[in-house]
């Protein structure tokens, strides 16, 4: 236990020293502290910064969040992905605004109780805003903790004796700095990928992993499913001024947001044209774009893209024609970026025919 007294007392001072000036670090508010955990779930620290500083401006509170319409709220947060967090972020605001005065918990069990927030980012926000002797254990910690301690297995199986060892280390009177010691040191120092930093550790001579020379050892890879390969063909659909749109379900991938003409499977030219035939549209025009691949967290999907142009016309169905205005408010998935520029240079001719008329 002394050695892990020691140890806590090192890192911290390391992190007084090398801690990154980040902006919900410089305001711990809860509500800070909460959208920076949930925006960094999947994303990194220096692509979360511009996307929390925009956030904070347009909700700066749980009341603005909680009030928030769905599509702008979807516009703030396009590009991070897992577009799920957004709406639990609202969800959970809006319960906040009930039953909690528009002020977080500083309970950890409380918080669990959120839409959107497990028992890492209640601990991370019990600790960080609130000071409660609570440990935050993410795949960072883990990590850090299983090569400090020599745990063998994968994180999943060493997820208990982790959080047990991070709890007797954890100093009372600094919980919050001390958790976010913790992920900074896997950040920057204690590495996921290629050789850790050890030379800058302040655990070096406290690391069981580095003591073995065996750092890359620990955790164990967890054996995972190879993600399901889906096919797509996406059709940027313009009628020379506007592009053909249409939000998705309110449910399942990709819920609420908007896409262009899109099917499952691979289509040609000739395939893709009669898909819009079908659909009631007269194709004058239609040419192939770039290839693109997204990958999501269990499946990929491999497109092949199409422009197609046709004469002014009713929508068919559930779709729209967006004009500049109504297409710069839809938020679109990270799955089709790699076709925005192809739209946008439809409605930038639509732009320049009206202003000659």
């Amino acid at each position: 236990m002394r050695e892990y007294e020691r140890a806590a007392k090192d890192l911290l001072n390391w992190y007084d020293a090398a801690k990154r000036r980040l902006p919900w670090r410089s305001e711990p508010t809860p509500y800070r502290v909460w959208i920076s955990e949930i925006m960094l779930q999947q994303t990194r620290v220096d692509a979360v910064l511009p996307y929390f500083e925009r956030f904070m401006e347009r909700f700066p509170d749980c009341a603005a969040l909680a009030e928030a319409p769905e599509e702008e709220l979807n516009r703030v947060w396009q590009g991070l992905g897992y577009y799920s967090r957004a709406r639990n972020l609202k969800r959970a605001a809006q319960i906040v605004l009930e039953r909690f005065s528009g002020r977080l918990p500083d309970d950890a069990d409380e918080l669990m109780k959120l839409p959107g927030i497990g028992e890492y980012t209640a601990g991370a926000i019990a600790s960080i805003a609130y000071q409660r002797p609570c440990p935050a254990v993410d795949g960072n910690v883990s990590r850090v903790i299983m090569r400090l301690a020599g745990l063998t297995g994968n994180a999943a199986d060493a997820r208990a004796g982790v959080k047990r060892i991070a709890m007797d280390m954890l100093p009372k009177e600094r919980a919050g700095d001390f958790n976010q010691a913790l992920m900074e040191l896997g950040a920057l120092v204690c590495l996921p990928n290629g050789a850790p930093r050890c030379e800058s550790c302040p655990w070096e001579r406290f690391c069981e992993a580095h003591l073995l020379g065996r750092e890359q050892d620990f955790p164990e890879p967890r054996k995972r499913e190879p993600r399901k390969v889906e096919e797509r063909t996406v059709i940027v659909v313009c009628d020379g001024a506007r592009v053909l749109i249409k939000k998705r379900e309110r449910s399942g991938l990709l819920a609420g947001l908007w896409e262009y003409v899109n099917v499952s499977g691979w289509f040609d030219a000739d395939e893709a044209g009669e898909l819009l035939e079908e659909m009631g549209l007269t194709v004058s025009r239609i040419a192939a774009l770039k290839p693109s691949k997204h990958i999501f967290t269990h499946r990929e999907w491999h497109m092949r893209g199409f422009s197609a142009y046709v004469p002014p016309a009713p929508p068919p169905g559930d779709y729209l024609w967006a004009d500049a205005a109504t297409f710069d408010k839809a938020a679109f998935p990270s799955a089709f970026r790699a076709y925005r520029s192809d739209a946008l240079e439809c409605l930038e001719q639509g732009m320049k025919v009206r202003s000659t008329q």
